[in-house]
């Protein structure tokens, strides 16, 4: 470096500072020189050898390589961070920032409204234009029949009058059947038809109708099911209705779906026998087939199909052996779609096995399924694209599609890990660079510190290919790049596309399933013999603590505070005593410890929740809970029920072991809740929506809970509780969701702490909601007996002879008063029990000794 500043000036110098960087992003070393000089030059060069595309009709972009060829791990390129925020910041930011919300509305594809967009064309084209529209429609009608005349007897089989504005009236007037008495398809979609007499009318008098298209007219969305029974009636060779096959659908339906019939070729007529004899590819994705086995699905009548998609259809009238059946009898099929789980089972590998003719199953070929041992399986996933109304604002359009944009890192150097995470998002030309399996390019974040200091870093994405790449071949990158199927990949892939819901509903119905059949009754393996704490010579008992509050309120003559460790008969730390601990302070296994064995059961979240799922099942006590490392498809599925039903669909993110509240966060996007997962292990958990309220403000309590014994249960429950308050007024206001003062209670770290005695908040609340408090209060204590019952009878392991220990239990109650767990905090911070509430609600007693005073304990136990 300079010997006048510490500015980075050498290759060598870049080395030495960013070495770790480096490392973590995987960059070829070959590139670390190239990198460091167009870091230090500023250069962004990609320009000149990539274009954009929009794609997805204007609702994505991709990046394109624009030079001739590129070789792999030839070239690195910077690419710039458009927007680097805090979650917290995100909405705030948009609103005050000038031009980032349009920007990023931009770079997001949601700044323009498609459907204002649409009618502007249609009107420029006329179509929004009643003059004259009738007399466009009899034009069209005319010239099919005079096309008809001139390629043979003038018989007009198949007519699409589409976005034609065509209302009930002009239908009437329009008098098809007399005309078109032998017509085979009727196309009428977009247009303003209303009434479903008027149209079950017009279209029963075709009777050799095989197809209608009514979609996207006003009449489908107020009519229900008689009108399509009252048209497949009246027209009973109909075998497409709306898209969907009918239960009529046989050989014209396969045809149309195989390419046979089209508006040149409408009807077996005009082919030789055996229409469907050259069919090789058969697509009847969605098409809302009941059941597939007929006359004319059959390899007889299709000997020569070697692709078939039957996606997207319920299938429900046939069974899974009927299916095989079938589907083995076709000689030539190689290629097939299916929804797994689905029609023919839950399992890719052994839908394989029953077809050993595929090459290919959902897009993936049939030795990597085998090898990889994938049971569910999909190539061919569609985009989730961002979805907005014209009355939204820019910027809660852009808050909804940023999750599919997003990446992540968090800042830590020799002392500490930065607690919130960074967002960010790269621009126009990172965040064209779309997803695949087998990407051609990377792409890492790296923080380039020009003065060798973190102060001075400035945040880059990096580049590089690590394929060939070639002229006009699309760029892209792994989003998940080195999470496998070990990691719940293709569920995470849920973020960015659509996955098949019905394996996550599957998975979420197993769980269910599984969790009502748990039940464990808590039974006492042991007698009640606990060991007296109190020395058998008469000295005071030497206590060692690096708890401040435990020092300065522990006075009683009983005890002796002490400086080491070893030399104590009690040790009560905040810290986690494990082994190494033990060798450095010379603790031994026979002092009293302030915790149990394998206590991580309940104080770490993820454990807390298996730990009541496995003795209780689903207790109303505690809202789903899913650990996202592990039951992620059974939480996508929960999400989809919960859409599918109507319900209320928000969600809290807590890590596993932080608190105050520190990364976590509140939504109800999906893919915000896949994103989340980045930042660290976390569990979810359905938000209560409708908490109790305090003055309009949402509240939480901090109840202390001393356990003396796991075997046989003893537990006391201090009768010192305290109310934590939020700053301000609750809100289910999508915007509110960034705001912690508004959905978290934990104010005492650096925030504003707006305290209020226990005695008034109890006093008040009775008043304002007309409860009783000591009703509440004995629900209370029944949840926190049943949740330590959960930790005696899943973990007996935790019983220890000399282990004593004191908790923080959390506890919210709903709107109908019922108590919710929140979590189980291990050394609870009990600075407001010893100066503030000191009144034991219950007993009305002034506890002035918090800290040992056992008369402020109730016995829980049973």
């Amino acid at each position: 470096m300079s010997s006048n500043s510490n500015r980075i000036e050498t290759y060598e110098d870049f080395v030495k500072v960013h070495g770790v960087l480096l490392a973590a992003s995987g960059l070829p070393q070959s590139l670390h020189r190239q990198l460091f000089q167009k870091l230090t030059t500023e250069t962004f060069d990609a320009g000149s050898y990539f274009k954009i595309e929009v794609c997805e009709d204007g609702r994505q972009r991709r990046l394109v390589l624009d030079s001739q060829s590129m070789p792999k791990e030839s070239n690195v390129f910077l690419v710039d961070h458009a927007w680097t925020f805090r979650l917290s910041d995100a909405f705030s930011q948009l609103q005050e920032v000038p031009g980032l919300a349009q920007r990023m509305a931009s770079l997001m594809c949601v700044d323009t409204d498609l459907d204002t967009d649409i009618e502007e064309v249609d009107a420029v084209n006329g179509v929004l234009h009643e003059n004259g529209t009738k007399s466009n429609v009899e034009d069209i009608l005319e010239s099919e029949i005079h096309n008809a005349t001139e390629k043979g007897d003038g018989t007009v089989k198949w007519l699409e009058l589409e976005d034609a504005d065509i209302g009930d009236d002009m239908l009437l007037s329009l008098n098809l059947s007399s005309k078109f008495l032998d017509l085979q398809a009727l196309s009428l979609c977009g247009n303003k038809l209303e009434t479903v007499e008027i149209i079950v009318q017009e279209v029963t008098k075709l009777k050799n109708l095989r197809a209608l298209w009514l979609n996207n007219n006003p009449v489908l969305k107020k009519c229900d099911h008689c009108m399509e029974g009252a048209i497949l009636q009246g027209c009973p060779k109909l075998e497409i209705y709306n898209s969907n096959f009918t239960i009529n659908f046989g050989e014209w339906a396969l045809g149309f779906c195989g390419e046979v019939y089209d508006k040149d070729n409408p009807s077996s007529l005009c082919l030789r026998e055996g229409p469907l004899q050259s069919v090789t590819s058969l697509d009847l994705s969605n098409r809302c087939i009941h059941n597939l086995v007929n006359k004319a699905f059959s390899p007889a009548e299709m000997p020569s199909l070697s692709h078939l998609n039957i996606r997207g259809n319920p299938l429900e009238q046939t069974s899974v052996r009927e299916l095989l059946e079938v589907l083995k009898g076709f000689p030539c099929l190689q290629s097939l779609g299916v929804d797994i789980p689905g029609p023919l089972g839950e399992s890719a590998i052994e839908i394989l096995e029953s077809l050993p003719t595929l090459c290919t199953l959902n897009g993936v070929t049939a030795s990597k399924i085998l090898e990889e041992g994938k049971h569910v399986i999909d190539s061919m996933l569609q985009p989730r694209l961002p979805e907005w109304s014209a009355d939204q604002p820019l910027a809660d359009c852009v808050l909804s599609a940023m999750w599919l944009y997003l990446m992540t890192y968090r800042l830590a150097n020799e002392e500490k890990i930065d607690e919130t995470s960074v967002w960010y998002v790269m621009d126009e030309l990172g965040s064209a660079v779309r997803h695949s399996d087998e990407p051609n390019f990377r792409v890492a974040p790296f923080l380039f510190m020009p003065e060798g200091k973190l102060s001075s870093a400035v945040s880059f994405s990096i580049l590089w290919p690590i394929q060939n790449v070639y002229k006009s071949d699309e760029c892209t990158r792994d989003f998940l790049y080195g999470i496998g199927e070990d990691k719940q990949r293709s569920a995470r892939l849920t973020a960015w596309f659509h996955t098949p819901q019905s394996y996550f509903i599957n998975e979420y119905e197993k769980h269910c399933q599984k969790l009502q059949f748990k039940s464990l009754s808590y039974t006492p393996t042991k007698s009640s013999n606990t060991e007296s704490l109190h020395r058998s010579d008469g000295c005071a008992s030497r206590v060692y603590t690096d708890i401040p509050y435990v020092e300065e309120f522990l006075t009683r003559t009983e005890f002796v505070i002490t400086t080491e460790p070893k030399d104590a008969d009690i040790i009560w730390t905040s810290l986690q005593v494990d082994e190494d601990m033990k060798k450095a302070t010379g603790i031994t296994d026979q002092q009293y410890l302030n915790q149990f064995p394998f206590e991580s059961c309940l104080v770490m979240k993820h454990h807390l929740a298996e730990t009541v799922q496995k003795a209780h099942g689903s207790p109303e006590w505690l809202q789903p809970t899913y650990n996202l490392e592990t039951h992620l498809p059974q939480l996508i599925g929960d999400y989809y029920v919960r859409k599918r039903d109507g319900l209320n669909n928000l969600w809290i993110l807590k890590p596993w072991n932080m608190a105050r509240t520190i990364d976590t966060s509140v939504t109800d996007d999906l893919s915000a809740v896949i994103r989340l997962m980045e930042t660290g292990p976390k569990i979810c958990q359905k938000y209560i929506e409708f908490p109790a309220l305090f003055q309009g403000r949402k509240f939480d309590l901090r109840y202390i809970v001393l356990v003396r014994s796991m075997d046989p249960l003893e537990i006391f429950l201090s009768d010192v509780f305290w109310v934590r308050l939020a700053n301000n007024p609750y809100s289910l206001d999508k915007h509110s969701f960034f705001e912690y003062e508004t959905h978290f209670t934990v104010m005492n770290y650096g925030r504003k702490f707006n305290h209020m005695n226990t005695s008034d908040f109890v006093r008040e609340f009775e008043v304002d909601h007309q409860v009783k408090w000591l009703e509440i209060h004995q629900r209370v204590k029944n949840t926190i007996r049943s949740v330590f019952e959960a930790a005696a009878v899943a973990h007996p392991e935790m019983h220890s002879s000399k282990s004593r220990a004191m908790y923080g239990v959390d506890i919210m109650l709903d709107s109908s008063f019922q108590p919710k767990l929140l979590e189980v905090t291990y050394c609870p911070d009990c600075t407001r029990a010893c100066k503030y509430d000191t009144e034991a609600l219950v007993t009305g007693e002034v506890v002035k000794e918090f800290v040992h005073c056992a008369r402020s304990y109730h016995f829980l136990s049973k």
